[in-house]
């Protein structure tokens, strides 16, 4: 028996630790989008982070044929393995000639709950000897005596309580996943669980409509309730006990225990049937054409963090905020999406040490996965200046005061290069004509959030006595070759005079000389 179990485990982690990348090898990654990460982390005392298990999340980017491009982003529990075949075996269910110009929307949603399904059943045949394996041994122990310590079972007791736990870890642990096709220049977006999508459209009014596109499935979710409900599940414990099975997702690909022993679970124990199920969500289709913007992919962990920090009223038009300044800024979507997350991930940070009201709330975070591709949305050219025909985007950036627990925010004005329209990648030439700060014209960006649940709108707010309003015209050297200052530090230069009027008189001041 043991022989035997030890070749189906070695046969079976040769399987499981392969890359299989021969399924997905010969596609391309899409160069239109851009990918940010970063741990997990629990803070100390001190405010020093550490990191309390590898990184558990996944993403997948590419570009297929006839015009298809497919984006995911997964977020695993209790391991990676679940998030690392779905990111893979999707991919291969979905661009390996599957989809093509042809489909019809019905056509492309079948498709998309087909796939899921697949995914979810290949991951299961996966861990088919192993689950065997588990119940076989279970078999072995004699009832659990918590009078008993390991140290006092016998040798072969001990083996076998070892190998357990082995294939516990092995076989445990699920994902999330929320992913997005696009075809025949149309979004679909198919949603397992609790990461979140948002689409972010520029009008030419100079305002960014935020649309989230569906809800979460999770135990706040009234539609998953009813669900659940209709099974014999007590929703009203659900929803109070916040959890199932140590998670908040209603949904999730994986995790046989809450798949296949859900009858052991207390609050499950009375479904007539399976009530954590890996069936997606579809949303979709909705037209791309003539939209400038950018769509986010987010996993539950960069979003708790941010809402965390900050609470979750305006999360969504946050960090749609940043993307748009970070997009003002950066010459890549990789390094795009890096900064968002870094962002994010500082301000979790200081809002801990703060000692602040939300303090309480940002002790720790998971890993956080940010994908952005951009629609016809222009990446900063290095070369070029505002003097050069930068054109200037105002966009409303958070910040945080630290001597407040509100949260106030600065209007910039930032440059960004005259835009083109992207086309499967090239760039083709196009005139702007949309409007920009015109002299006497508040420099302020209007973001409009709209999803499920409510529609809102928030703009700037705060002092930006410090920026100078600028019109729309490039700023022209004078007779020296110099440009006047974008900031004016008038402000800056007397309240400091006041308060070091010591060390101006005997230093010889400070300001422009």
């Amino acid at each position: 028996m043991q022989r035997f179990s030890s070749n189906m485990a070695a046969q079976r982690r040769n399987f499981m630790q392969s890359p299989h990348q021969s399924w997905t090898d010969d596609l391309p990654l899409c160069q239109m989008c851009g990918v940010g990460t970063a741990p997990n982390c629990v803070y100390g005392s001190d405010g020093k982070s550490t990191q309390s298990h590898p990184n558990e999340d996944g993403h997948l980017r590419f570009r297929g044929e006839d015009g298809c491009f497919l984006y995911g982003v997964f977020n695993g529990y209790d391991g990676s393995r679940v998030a690392s075949f779905a990111s893979q075996c999707l991919t291969a269910e979905l661009l390996l000639g599957q989809l093509n110009s042809s489909h019809t929307d019905n056509d492309v949603r079948r498709i998309l709950t087909q796939a899921f399904d697949v995914v979810e059943k290949s991951y299961f045949e996966t861990i088919d000897d192993a689950l065997a394996e588990k119940a076989h041994l279970s078999n072995y122990l004699l009832p659990h005596n918590e009078n008993v310590s390991f140290h006092q079972l016998s040798p072969q007791s001990q083996k076998v309580q070892e190998r357990l736990k082995e294939l516990e870890q092995e076989v445990s642990g699920g994902a999330t996943a929320v992913v997005a096709l696009i075809l025949n220049n149309k979004l679909y977006i198919a949603n397992v669980g609790t990461n979140r999508v948002l689409l972010c459209k520029s009008s030419s009014d100079g305002q960014n409509q935020v649309l989230q596109i569906g809800r979460p499935h999770s135990t706040d979710n009234e539609d998953e309730l009813q669900r659940l409900a209709a099974l014999g599940v007590d929703s009203a414990r659900a929803r109070q006990a916040g959890q199932i099975a140590g998670q908040s997702s209603t949904r999730r690909l994986g995790d046989y225990r809450a798949k296949f022993n859900y009858n052991e679970i207390d609050l499950l124990s009375v479904a007539k049937t399976r009530p954590i199920i890996a069936e997606p969500e579809i949303h979709g289709s909705l037209s791309l054409d003539g939209v400038t913007g950018f769509l986010l992919l987010m996993s539950e962990g960069l979003i708790n963090a941010l809402e965390s920090a900050h609470g979750p009223e305006q999360a969504n038009q946050e960090i749609v905020a940043m993307v748009a300044a970070e997009l003002a800024q950066q010459t890549s979507l990789e390094a795009v999406s890096q900064s968002v997350v870094e962002r994010v991930k500082r301000l979790h940070h200081d809002v801990y040490v703060s000692g602040r009201q939300r303090a309480t709330y940002c002790s720790r975070h998971e890993d956080m996965t940010l994908l952005i591709r951009t629609l016809n949305y222009p990446l900063a050219d290095a070369a070029l200046t505002p003097t050069q025909g930068g054109r200037i985007y105002p966009v409303s950036v958070p910040y945080s005061n630290s001597q407040s627990t509100s949260k106030t925010s600065v209007t910039l004005s930032l440059v960004m290069p005259s835009q083109s329209t992207l086309t499967n990648g090239t760039n083709t030439a196009s005139t702007l004509e949309e409007g920009t700060p015109t002299p006497g014209q508040s420099p302020t960006a209007t973001l409009q959030s709209t999803n499920t649940q409510t529609q809102s709108s928030s703009s700037s707010s705060g002092d930006g006595s410090l920026f100078r309003q600028r019109g729309s015209q490039a700023a022209q050297p004078d007779e020296t070759g110099r440009v006047p200052p974008y900031v004016d530090f008038t402000q800056f230069y007397r309240l400091w005079g006041g308060d070091h009027s010591d060390s101006q008189s005997t230093q010889g001041g400070l300001g422009p000389q």
